[in-house]
């Protein structure tokens, strides 16, 4: 059987943690922060993980991460 590709955009984007879970930034922090208030601004920091459905169809754009 032929080696798959993985997705590059995927690739850029999602980490696999111990768990096998997919961890991911919040898109919409690079500019055009000023308007935003501060409560958005603080959801938008730090990392979350993909929900189950997502995380399904994630492992076959990264079959080996």
């Amino acid at each position: 059987m032929p080696k798959l590709k993985s997705h590059s955009g995927a690739k850029k984007r999602f980490r696999t943690n111990a768990a096998g879970k997919f961890k991911h930034e919040h898109p919409g922090q690079r500019h055009l922060m000023a308007p935003l208030g501060n409560k958005r601004r603080r959801f938008l920091q730090g990392s979350s993980t993909l929900n189950g459905t997502d995380s399904k169809t994630m492992r076959r754009f990264l079959p080996y991460g």
